[in-house]
């Protein structure tokens, strides 16, 4: 049991992680000294998906699972759980690319806007 609760808290992480990668510029806007936390995230994210890595969370939660008697799952955590919701079909490398692109485009557009903004305060 202690073992399934930990890798649901994986879980969980990994999916919070994902959402600050790719939404987190948001909240930049709003406390500028994220950004420290948050280009590293992004930049990972888009690493991750672009390259066709494995996050490093993905086995542990899996060792999580098995310890847990659970035999686990194939694949990433993208493909196990965020692509069946959007993509039941399945990942593919194609849509690795798309989502890294994704994750890309709407965090120049907010930094764009950062950027922007921090000029027109020090004219």
């Amino acid at each position: 049991m202690p073992y399934s609760v930990a890798a649901d808290i994986v879980v969980v992480l990994h999916l919070l992680f994902i959402v600050f990668a790719v939404l987190g510029g948001l909240l930049v806007l709003k406390w500028q000294k994220l950004i420290w936390l948050h280009v590293p995230a992004a930049i990972w994210g888009v690493l991750i998906e672009f390259a066709g890595w494995i996050c490093p969370l993905t086995p542990l939660e899996k060792k999580l699972r098995a310890a847990s008697g659970s035999n686990g799952y194939s694949g990433g955590f993208v493909e196990h759980y965020i692509i069946p919701i959007i993509y039941p079909a399945g990942l593919t490398r194609e849509v690795q690319v798309i989502l890294g692109l994704i994750v890309l485009v709407m965090n120049v557009v907010v930094y764009v806007v950062i950027i922007r903004r921090n000029r027109r305060r020090s004219v």
